[in-house]
């Protein structure tokens, strides 16, 4: 059995332990991955992290893209999800984090983030963890830097109005479901300000 066969498997497995945390029943198509870092400057970024890094679709095509001294965090919730990563990179930029996108900030050593790249279902999360989730990205985003997240519905663009001043977004119809991809810049105000 190949490994894009068997990565899909246990993603599908991870999706059945659990729905909320998961989002979809397959790993994002690579076009759909390109289509959404397209959004951000990855080449130039100095520190990228990924939120939900599932089972590397979205590391693997930012590590071709990085800088060789940058910095890459890919934080993955699921610990089955974490030794498929674990197993499948070897690259001294990558620092693969088993915890929640919650509580990020405690990994960068005071460093702010030139990107992030989310794979994190938002919609699906409870209120309170996702509006932790949006609060922790505006405290590690850089002034210049970018969120850029594939969701499979338009209902997160509420939330990210209220945390972000820029917020464009992107159809993928060939992904498996069909996804909407944003680029997210500059805190708004109050969430910069911490309120």
């Amino acid at each position: 059995m190949n490994r894009d066969i068997r990565e899909r498997i246990r993603f599908f497995r991870s999706f059945l332990a659990n729905p909320r945390a998961v989002g979809a029943i397959l790993p994002t198509s690579r076009r759909a991955v390109r289509d959404m870092l397209d959004m951000a400057n990855v080449e130039q970024a100095r520190v990228v992290v990924e939120l939900g890094a599932g089972t590397g679709v979205y590391t693997e095509e930012v590590l071709k893209r990085l800088r060789p001294d940058a910095r890459f965090l890919a934080v993955e919730i699921d610990p089955d999800l974490v030794s498929t990563l674990s197993g499948r990179f070897d690259d001294p930029r990558l620092r693969i984090i088993q915890g929640s996108a919650e509580s990020v900030e405690e990994h960068l050593e005071g460093e702010k983030v030139d990107v992030i790249v989310s794979g994190i279902p938002f919609t699906s999360l409870p209120v309170s963890v996702k509006n932790n989730i949006f609060k922790e990205i505006t405290r590690i985003l850089a002034p210049e830097g970018v969120l850029v997240a594939i969701q499979y519905s338009t209902m997160v663009q509420r939330d990210l109005n209220r945390y972000f001043a820029s917020v464009r977004r992107r159809f993928s119809p060939l992904n498996v479901p069909p996804a909407f991809l944003f680029a997210c810049s500059a805190a708004t105000p109050q969430e910069a300000n911490g309120r």
